[in-house]
């Protein structure tokens, strides 16, 4: 599939109707949730053929979670990245995440997927 053929991310595509008027959804204005208020989940999943810890489930500005995202990936020592609302961490990290996450006051975090 050419990349002008792609949907984006709501997966509007083509419209028939001449009168429709396409309004993207605006996920970035949502406030960020106290941290009491995230129900975060932690899960290792395989990426390029390597262990991921994945942080998924934050609601909130992309911001937020960048900055979630370094001060993980700080104390755990390891690289990482933030991606699709997704806070990915190398190598099995999950027990510390979790550790951190609950000592910063994410108290709905659970290990996710086994």
């Amino acid at each position: 599939m050419s990349k002008k053929n792609k949907p984006d991310k709501g997966g509007f595509v083509y419209s028939t109707d001449p009168n429709f008027q396409y309004q993207p959804h605006d996920d970035e204005a949502a406030e960020t949730l106290p941290p009491q208020q995230q129900k975060l989940r932690v899960m290792l999943e395989k990426r390029g053929g390597k262990p991921t810890t994945v942080v998924y489930g934050f609601v909130g500005k992309p911001a937020d979670l960048e900055a979630l995202g370094k001060s993980l990936k700080n104390h755990c020592g390891t690289g990482g990245s933030v991606k699709d609302g997704e806070a990915l961490i190398q190598g099995d990290q999950r027990e510390k995440v979790i550790g951190y996450l609950v000592k910063q006051g994410f108290t709905g975090t659970k290990k996710s997927g086994g």
